[in-house]
């Protein structure tokens, strides 16, 4: 006697060898034993033979018409036997039996079990929405066929024009061009930017990596929308002093400026001038709203994001040859350059020149200042400035600056110009000196008199910003406020317009507890942040640009730290597996390969430490 049985969802035969009642031991044509209940039995058959039953009632499965066998069904519950007797017109024999039990089984939508060998047929609305899902899932099926056809042959379909954006940054993966996109990237073993640059739908990398900037902070666009004219009053009176700023080559938005006169009876006057955009628009104003949506301009090699329009920042920015709205602070400085008074005032200067790092420092530096050469612009003021700067940095109980190297980032028609220049000269320190002594200095003038502000402090190693007149550990200052480039940052405006109250003694634009104050505090952290990591990125990015362009396939570097390296003329840190174990400051030479413009990586591979006497 065999048995067609059913077992874990499926059918099985077998011939029985026992009969224990409740139970069958029962041998499967392949040999196999097993033990099965004896209610999983659906039908006892001695022909056809067991090897040849189950191939036989699938044959039969196959050649059911599955509608017409649910149009055959009752509406009631039914056994298959019953409905398999139905059928066929007369009692089945079992592989005509077990074919309509398979189909029905394998028939989810068109019948419902009720138990075993049991089944009721789906109600006629039922199957119809059933089956419109299951033609709607082959159609979604067969189109994502396609568009994954299309992209695994570096074709964008048009579909995915308008959703590029939203695919690279912030996928919806529950959407059918998504999988495709998936399913392509699988098959062709690319990653997403990868693909779609392949499919043309990416200019280039760097597009890639300023997109996702955008259209995380600015969904908009960076236009600017109409924004009225500023209005300049000119009752403020002119300064007698001529100005000169100190900036790199592409700083646009010139902030400050300095001036020295000598003083009478000894020692000098020098002005720090701060631009004052704040005298131009007001704090309920559609400029500042423009300004108070951007928080601070955005930089990256080659461009910016300004904060403030062009149309804004023109009368504002220290410009040479231009008359300019500034605030102020006057340092009365003795023979011996300590600061024995201070005066802040609001007024017109005339801005003499812009002075440049590149060329500035080349006349300007520790040792043209040891031969006390002179022979170049506004070489007399930039000494007393020079002796001033070392002065208020002892005062602050710093010593000199680390000579660590900076870089500026210079893309002209695409191609990248890296210049390592050293921190910490002497054109560095003039210029953080005065501002710090001017943020540190408006800073007490603030609080003392109770008008609010944003400070920044340090304490324990961490900075903040707060509304309170913390100490700044790091600089060495009882308090530090930010409003040295109020056309740059919007902190800085704000910080501006509670200093301009205080000189005219009106009402200051914001209050001590003001929640405009401490929301516009709290944005700007988490803006300031985000456009810093930003311009890392895109720092990283020309760097590893920089290497492409100028063909680096072994580079010097130094070693940080464990196997982290920085590369010889850029400012590029990585891993570098293969280092051996090597004290922080030791010299290498690596070899460099496997750039990825998307991913911002690379590889290097340690080839040899480098001595004194065997340079890279």
């Amino acid at each position: 006697m065999n048995v067609f049985y059913e077992e874990d969802g499926g059918f099985k035969v077998g011939a029985v060898l026992a009969d224990n009642n409740s139970s069958l031991q029962v041998e499967a044509p392949h040999g196999k034993r097993s033990k099965i209940k004896s209610n999983a039995v659906l039908l006892h058959f001695e022909q056809p033979s067991l090897p040849e039953f189950m191939p036989l009632a699938n044959g039969v499965a196959e050649e059911i018409d599955t509608d017409f066998l649910w149009e055959c069904s009752p509406q009631a519950e039914f056994s298959f036997e019953d409905l398999a007797h139905e059928y066929f017109g007369a009692k089945p024999r079992p592989v005509e039996a077990a074919g309509v039990l398979i189909r029905l089984h394998t028939s989810p939508v068109h019948f419902y079990k009720k138990g075993r060998g049991h089944y009721k047929a789906a109600p006629p609305e039922s199957l119809k929405s059933a089956l419109a899902a299951i033609e709607k899932r082959r159609l979604h099926a067969a189109e994502q066929e396609r568009l994954v056809n299309q992209l695994a042959s570096f074709t964008l379909p048009e579909e995915f024009r308008p959703h590029l954006q939203q695919l690279l940054y912030a996928p919806d993966k529950n959407t059918l061009i998504y999988k495709a996109l998936e399913a392509a990237r699988a098959a062709t073993q690319m990653t997403v930017p990868r693909l779609l640059e392949k499919c043309g739908a990416l200019p280039s990398a760097h597009d890639y990596h300023f997109d996702r900037f955008l259209f995380e902070f600015f969904p908009d666009g960076v236009e600017f929308p109409d924004l009225p004219e500023v209005q300049l009053s000119d009752d403020l009176p002119l300064a007698d002093v001529g100005a000169f700023s100190i900036d790199d080559t592409t700083t646009t938005e010139i902030d400050d400026a300095f001036s020295v006169i000598a003083s009478p009876g000894g020692g000098w006057r020098v002005g720090i001038h701060i631009a004052a955009p704040a005298l131009g628009f007001s704090a309920d104003s559609a400029i500042d709203a423009a300004a108070r949506q951007r928080l601070s301009t955005v930089y990256m090699p080659g461009r910016k994001i300004t904060m403030l329009p062009e149309h804004v920042v023109r009368p504002f920015s220290l410009t040479a040859g231009a008359v300019r709205p500034a605030l102020s602070l006057y340092l009365d400085v003795a023979a011996d350059y300590s600061v024995v008074a201070s005066e802040s005032r609001l007024e017109r200067v005339s801005i003499a020149a812009n002075l440049r790092h590149d060329t500035l420092e080349a006349l300007f530096n520790e040792t043209s200042i040891a031969n006390n050469e002179r022979e170049y612009p506004f070489a007399d003021p930039l000494h007393v400035l020079w002796q001033l700067a070392n002065r208020l940095e002892q005062g602050r109980g710093k010593s000199a600056a680390p000579q660590n190297a900076d870089y500026s980032f210079y893309v002209e028609n695409d191609r990248i110009s890296i210049v390592e220049r050293r921190r910490g000269s002497p054109v560095d320190k003039v210029v953080a000196e005065l501002m710090i002594f001017a943020n540190a200095e408006w800073g007490s003038q603030l609080a003392e008199h109770g008008i609010g502000a944003i400070y920044r402090a340090q304490g324990n190693g961490k900075v903040k910003m707060t509304t309170e007149a913390l100490p700044h550990q790091g600089l060495g200052v009882a308090q530090y406020v930010w409003v040295s480039s109020p056309l740059r940052r919007y902190i800085d405006l704000i910080n501006q317009r509670q200093l301009i109250s205080w000189i005219t003694k009106t009402p200051a634009s914001y209050s001590n507890d003001s929640d405009e104050l401490l929301t516009a505090m709290r944005d700007f952290e988490l803006a300031y942040a985000a456009y810093g990591d930003f311009q890392k990125t895109m720092e990283r990015y020309w760097c590893l640009r920089w290497l492409i362009q100028e063909n680096v396939e072994l580079s010097g570097a130094t070693v940080v730290r464990e196997n982290l390296i920085k590369l010889q003329h850029i400012p590029l840190f990585v891993r570098a597996p293969s280092l051996p174990d090597l004290h922080p400051g030791t010299e290498v030479e690596v070899e460099v390969s496997q750039i990825d413009l998307f991913e911002l990586t690379l590889s290097c591979r340690f080839v040899r430490k480098i001595t004194r006497n065997s340079p890279p």
